[in-house]
């Protein structure tokens, strides 16, 4: 099955972007960033940034990030998935990446949240951003959930944000 992912989250204060692979099957149904409950990702950053990004409404989350100049998007805009898994990701159509300078010209930062969108990695390294790789905030990588938050708080407070 064909799945679509979002628009990106980034305005022209975004000074670091956080890339996703594709949106699981219930944010797609929720038309939300990390809508599935059981991805840490809310936690995860609102920790980095000190705020409770769990707790609130959806678009006050949004709000937020925006606040502390940070953007959210995907490294995929479209792909044949069934389920939710990185994994089953198939015919992939990348995202287009070319007019970011354009669209957040303060962007310094590209964090990957996870392998599969970190394998894409090298691409944004070559448009000239600084770019790092976090540890997926997947449910299903909660068994290194110190070593992770830890992770994913260094990024977030060596920005200077």
């Amino acid at each position: 099955m064909k799945k679509r992912g979002f628009s990106p989250v980034l305005d022209e204060n975004t000074e670091i972007m956080v890339l996703g692979s594709l949106p699981s099957d219930e944010s797609i149904r929720k038309q939300q960033y990390y809508g599935n409950p059981g991805n840490d990702f809310w936690r995860l950053l609102g920790g980095a940034l000190g705020e409770a990004l769990q707790e609130m409404e959806y678009e006050r989350r949004l709000e937020s990030l925006k606040k502390h100049g940070v953007g959210l998007w995907d490294v995929f805009k479209a792909s044949r998935r069934e389920g939710s898994l990185d994994a089953g990701i198939r015919d992939e159509e990348m995202n287009d990446f070319s007019k970011l300078k354009e669209r957040a010209p303060e962007l310094r930062l590209v964090c990957f949240n996870g392998k599969k969108a970190g394998e894409y990695e090298p691409l944004l390294r070559k448009l000239g951003y600084e770019t790092k790789v976090l540890p997926s905030s997947s449910g299903a990588n909660r068994r290194y959930s110190k070593k992770r938050i830890q992770e994913w708080k260094t990024v977030f407070k060596s920005s200077n944000l």
